[in-house]
């Protein structure tokens, strides 16, 4: 995940090439699994290949319509949401909840929390450091004694490609 919050370090370039994060994605899975002896296959696969395809959330169904490209027939949604269940608990994807969307992990290597740049605009959706406000989180949980299960923050605003072409 980036660590400083630069332009560059948010948002990828209108150019940037996608297949790199692809490639690395894919590595990272690949390791992953054989790491904790998990099994790959090619639906997971293709599944991640496509949520990486662009630094975009997609939805199930879209990822479904994405799949049957090329295919005699649809490919069933049980077998899409397999899938990302795998995916979502190895730590490979998060899920975005305001997009009902899923998006690559930055960093499947470790257990993390979810806090995302949303682009209102051209949809893009960084992964980004949570800093202060894991430090805010962890003192709100300890003066509640609240136990959070899970948390994810999402930030709805302009990428700084965006903001060039709105100025």
């Amino acid at each position: 995940m980036p660590s400083n919050l630069d332009a560059q370090s948010i948002a990828p370039h209108p150019d940037h090439d996608h297949q790199a994060c692809i490639d690395s994605a894919l590595a990272a899975a690949r390791e992953l699994c054989r790491d904790k002896q998990q099994k790959l296959t090619k639906t997971r696969e293709k599944v991640l290949q496509l949520i990486w395809g662009s630094h975009r959330p997609i939805g199930a169904y879209s990822l479904m319509d994405a799949l049957a490209e090329g295919e005699q027939k649809r490919v069933a949604p049980p077998t899409v949401y397999r899938a990302l269940d795998f995916l979502l608990e190895l730590g490979l994807i998060h899920r975005i909840n305001s997009l009902n969307a899923y998006i690559g992990c930055q960093d499947p290597s470790h257990e993390h929390h979810c806090y995302f740049l949303i682009c209102t605009s051209c949809n893009l959706a960084v992964e980004t450091d949570p800093g202060p406000f894991q430090a805010a989180v962890s003192q709100l949980k300890q003066q509640s004694g609240f136990a959070i299960r899970q948390q994810n923050m999402e930030f709805n605003g302009l990428c700084p490609h965006c903001r060039e072409l709105s100025e």
